[in-house]
Formats: structure tokens, sequence, C-alpha cells
């Protein structure tokens, strides 16, 4: 295990020492260019994880204002075939938007080449080389973008927070949503009171659509001559190259993803958590149906308990989550899931008052009344609607991004139009570790886990700290 150690206060010289002692120097983090601090007109970017959703998140930053000179993805288009399937093709026609880059197959190979001539970097990675990335890079001066969830790890997301604050780079999860007007202007409503104080919140998914719940691996395929296998794995356990993995399954995979709740709950659970800003949950239980050692549940619903704060009852509140078809089963002839019904997991009819599961995505409720809310539709409704007669609006109290754009934001956040961005890694890394302990609740479902956050750990249960703070692969340890 690695040691339990955490962050205090660590200079850039000492993480850099101790990350090269501890990996054969496989991290050369850099000391801050100069040019990466104050107004930056045509930051130059990285886009680390290229391919696939890298490819949108690059696309968004270029359209933002930054420049794009290196990329670096495990898929080397030069060597690329035509058989390769579309997610790996997607690769090709961002080396040719982007002809002038540097590429590479390993970002820490990049770090050590481009020194200064990289000002942020996008991490559009499969989730376990997140916090791999990011640290490298908020390290040498890099602003991040990073992809949700922020981390594979609890431990993780708390570092992730601590290294954004002591470096003072600009940072930003991907979850879009976050920059709509509509999520921030319900969040200023909860923040109000236009349903009383909170006393439960309810979200729900129809992930995963992808293999989960599968008890043995697949058979071990030949790796592509254009795919850098040994780099894909990177920090995670070993896992013999096979398609029914990459480039899209690994989310039904513990040792890569976290499942559909890590997929989706950055995105669906994001706005009822910002507008209460509730601390650390007391406790969380899973209830479940078809995980296994090496692969998340098929289904699942998840409570987390939380102490009171400014906008919730006297005695807190409870944040239910729901995924999955309840009908559904793994088919390992065919590899994916089946679904017998088209209905997922949602709340009950009681909760949802008439209204269709599919036309909303969370439901806050309060003392007062309930604020049904979709981050992809600005047509929020609050039951019973009486309750607005009367009701004094509040004045917008937080900014709203350019355009409505995360990727404009992080942006004006990086040439100082704007302190930071609203998803930066303050918020982003405590909103992370709620989730994460959701993923940990999967892991031993049915069962109340009493969270101590201050020393990330479950009372009474030291076994599960391996998933908390996980060991890394030989190479690849770091110590924070």
């Amino acid at each position: 295990m690695p040691p339990k150690k955490t962050i205090s206060k660590l200079s850039r010289r000492e993480f850099g020492a101790r990350s090269a002692k501890t990996a054969a120097a496989a991290f050369a983090f850099q000391f801050i260019p100069s040019h990466a601090w104050g107004q930056l007109t045509k930051p130059t970017l990285a886009g680390i994880g290229a391919g696939g959703k890298g490819s949108a998140d690059t696309a968004g930053s270029t359209r933002a204002g930054f420049q794009v000179t290196a990329l670096v993805d495990v898929v080397d288009a030069s060597k690329l075939q035509s058989s390769a399937g579309r997610r790996y093709q997607s690769m090709i026609r961002v080396r040719e938007a982007y002809p002038k880059a540097e590429f590479f197959t390993d970002y820490r190979e990049m770090f050590d080449k481009m020194g200064d001539r990289v000002d942020a970097v996008t991490i559009s990675t499969p989730d376990h080389h997140h916090f791999h990335a990011a640290a490298a890079a908020m390290q040498s001066g890099k602003h991040v973008y990073c992809q949700k969830p922020l981390t594979h790890g609890i431990w993780e997301a708390r570092m992730m927070a601590q290294i954004a604050r002591q470096t003072g780079v600009k940072t930003q999860m991907g979850n879009q949503a976050h920059a709509n007007d509509h999520m921030r202007r319900c969040a200023e409503l909860i923040r109000s009171g236009i349903i009383g104080k909170v006393k439960a919140v309810h979200a729900w998914t129809n992930r995963p659509i992808w293999p989960q719940g599968f008890k043995q691996a697949p058979a071990k395929d030949p790796i592509p001559e254009w795919l850098d296998w040994e780099q894909w794995i990177g920090p995670a356990p070993w896992h013999d190259y096979s398609a029914k993995i990459a480039p899209f399954a690994w989310r039904g995979w513990w040792d890569f993803g976290t499942g559909a709740l890590g997929d989706m709950a950055c995105h669906i659970m994001d706005m009822p958590y910002w507008a209460l800003m509730p601390g650390a949950p007391k406790s969380v239980i899973a209830e479940q149906q078809g995980a296994t050692d090496l692969s998340p549940p098929i289904n699942s619903k998840i409570t987390w308990e939380f102490g009171p704060s400014e906008h919730t009852a006297a005695d807190g509140f409870q944040y239910h989550w729901y995924d999955g078809y309840l009908d559904a089963h793994f088919d390992r002839d065919r590899w994916n899931l089946v679904k017998n019904s088209q209905e997922y997991n949602h709340p009950d009819a009681d909760v949802l008052e008439g209204l269709s599961f599919k036309e909303f995505g969370s439901i806050v409720v309060g003392e007062k009344g309930k604020l049904f809310f979709n981050r992809g539709r600005n047509n929020w409704v609050v039951k019973p609607s009486s309750h607005l007669d009367g009701f004094q609006w509040p004045a917008q109290s937080i900014p709203r991004a350019s355009q409505q754009d995360n990727y404009r934001e992080w942006m004006d956040a990086v040439n100082g139009a704007i302190p930071n961005c609203q998803s930066n890694f303050a918020h982003a890394g405590p909103f992370t570790e709620q989730i994460l302990l959701g993923v940990l609740a999967q892991r031993v479902p049915d069962t109340k886990l009493e969270w101590d956050a201050e020393s990330m750990s479950v009372k009474g249960r030291p076994e599960l700290k391996q998933y908390i703070q996980r060991p890394y692969r030989k190479g690849w340890e770091i110590l924070v």
C-alpha cells in the first residue's frame, strides 16, 4: 500500500524530488514557467487523451482561444489501419485538425520534452489516468481541464484539490452543464428558499449502457500495432488487451472506470449538490444487482446521509441515486447488457407526483415543495406552483459563464478575465469524493458505511482502504 501521508504544505521542488525517487523519474516535473501566470491571450494547449471525447475537448478549447501544440494518445494515427473501429478513427481526424502539434503516446514524455511550451492541458483519458496526468500538469505549472469523474479514487480527488490550491493553476472539471445559466439559476433559487429547507434529493440515469456485471475477463486479443497498451494500462492493475475493454467498455471495469455512477453522477447530481454545498456525507449504503469482483453493478440504488447545513432541514437530508435498467442481464456470448424492458431505475410515484421520470434527471424535495430539474433543458418545474405566488425572486449571485460554455469559462480564468471557473477543483474535488464514496459502497452492498471524511476512512472497516487509496503499478508510484 502507498504511505498514508497526505499533503499539508508541499513545495513543487519537494513533490518532484519525492516522485522521482519512488517512480524512477517517471514524473519529471518542471518548475512553473513564467508565462503560465498573468494574462494569456493565446495560451498553448496539450490534449491528453486526444481521440474520442478528447477530440471534443480540444475542439472546444480551440474555439475558446487555446492553441493546440501537443497531442497525447495511446493510438498512433500514423499506424492506424482502416479496419480499426470508429472510436479509434477519431484520432485520424484529430491529427489532421492539428497537423503542427507534436504527438506523443506518453504524457510523461510530453511534459519532459515540451517543457514551458505548454500552458494548459485537457485530460480526456479513462478515469484511471486522470490523477497522474493532472498532478504532473499542475506541478509543472499547467492549467488543467479534466474530464469527469475528476479521479478514479477518493484519495486522488482529495489530492487533486490540494495540489490545485497549492500551485494556483486554473482548473475545470468537464461536467459541461455546470456552465448553463438555468443550472446556476436553479441553484440560486434553492438557496433562496423557493421550496423551503431541503430534506431529500433524488437523481437517476439509464446508464450503464455498456457491458457491466461480468464475472470473468474476456479472452486475450492480439494488441494492434497502432495501440500502446502498456501506456493505456498505466497505473492500473495489468489486464491483457481485449477489444472488450478499450476503447469504450472500460467504464464497466472496476480497475479502469467507476461504472454508471462515476460516469453520470458528476452531471446529474451536480446542481443539487452545488445549491446545498452540504460538506462531506456521514454515511452511505448501496443496494444493487449484478456487481462482481471485476465489474460494477447492472443497476443500483445508493443513499448518502448528510448532516444539517444552511439550506437543509434541521436534521440534514438524504441524497438518493438510481441507475441501470430494472430487468437487464449481462450476456457473455454477445458481451453486452440485454434489456428486457425499457424501464430504468427511478424514484417512486409519490416522489414524481405524476411527472415522467424520463423528462427529468433530479428532484429536490423541500419542506414547502419540490423542484424538478433536467440539466439538458431549462424548463424546470416547481410543485406546487402556487408556492410561486408572491415569491421574492432572488438577484443573481453566481457568475454566469461566457456563452454558457465551460471551455470559454476556463479560458477566461486562464487569461485573467475571471478569478476562477465555477467547477474548479476546489468544488469538483469534494463533489467527486461524495460520488466515489458511493462507488466504494457498491463494493460492499447492503452495508451502511459510516464515513470519516477527515481521515478518509470508513469507521471500523480498515480493509476498505485499498479502494480509497489504491496501490499503483510498478513505475507509476507517486508520493504526495
